[in-house]
């Protein structure tokens, strides 16, 4: 996939309607997930030495054609980049073996853990028969603790709320910021580790230049729908989510979880809310 013009599509030969990569800048392709929790979305960027890869979606379904039209476009993965260690944006880690895995401390621990395969099924009952017994994710090979230029098109710069730390990846000559995890666009982000106060204090930040915004969840937007974001969590923070431009979001069954994170927070209580082992079928 050389330079092309933005909205151009590049289909795999056998991808479905609506399952492939959308050029939306030159050298730089997204795979919409279509909506909620559960349906990632994640990117390709092309490089003067191959492919940069930011997320890895959540399941095979999602996460095989995505891998096949990656290779579709003939050139090596070099790198994939992790915005979070959480499932939607990991799952399909093991389809890139020969690349470096780039993301920050918090993420590389948690996925030297066993993943938590129940726990996965009972918060996405709709996929819950593509979470294999033995799902495993790939290690993180290059822990990243600052803000780095990683080649000459990617800048990764390390942020954080909704999780203890995230990645996000800034393409300044492509006027793009692909923000994966910490942002979700039209449905309602999921804050069960995070600090929703911070998560907004970074988005009001990463608003503060005009681009092009891909999610991790949802349709693509730009620097308003992030400062949207943030008012839903700084409500959040402040204990009370008043009606607003999120009304209409999916998934709204979090707004108890991140309501009672935020909480919990302000008390100094780190265990998991209550409310999400409701929803996991563990209290």
């Amino acid at each position: 996939m050389g330079p092309a013009a933005p909205g151009e599509s590049h289909r795999h030969p056998d991808a479905a309607p609506g399952r492939h990569l959308e050029v939306i800048a030159p050298g730089v392709a997204v795979w919409l997930g279509q909506g909620g929790f559960g349906r990632p979305n994640a990117a390709v960027v092309v490089d003067h030495d191959g492919l940069t890869v930011v997320d890895t979606l959540m399941v095979a379904s999602q996460w095989s054609p995505f891998a096949a039209a990656v290779e579709a476009i003939g050139r090596p993965v070099r790198r994939v980049v992790l915005t979070s260690s959480h499932i939607p944006f990991v799952g399909g880690t093991s389809c890139f073996v020969a690349a470096g895995f780039y993301g920050t401390e918090t993420a590389s621990e948690l996925l030297d853990l066993p993943p938590n395969v129940a726990g996965y099924r009972r918060l996405v009952p709709a996929l819950a028969h593509e979470f294999d017994d033995e799902l495993r994710t790939r290690p993180i090979s290059h822990l990243v603790d600052r803000d780095a230029l990683l080649t000459d098109a990617v800048v990764v710069r390390v942020t954080g709320g909704q999780s203890a730390e995230n990645l996000v990846v800034d393409l300044p000559g492509a006027g793009v910021l692909l923000a994966g995890a910490m942002a979700s666009f039209g449905t309602t982000p999921l804050s069960f580790d995070g600090d929703p106060a911070r998560w907004a204090a970074e988005l009001y930040a990463l608003a503060s230049v005009e681009r092009i915004v891909v999610p991790g969840h949802g349709p693509i937007g730009g620097s308003e729908d992030l400062l949207v974001l943030a008012d839903y969590l700084d409500a959040c923070a402040a204990g009370h989510i008043p009606p607003g431009p999120w009304d209409g979001w999916q998934d709204r069954q979090f707004d108890e979880i991140n309501l009672e994170r935020a909480a919990m927070l302000a008390d100094g209580d780190l265990r998991p809310p209550p409310s999400l082992l409701r929803l996991l079928g563990l209290h």
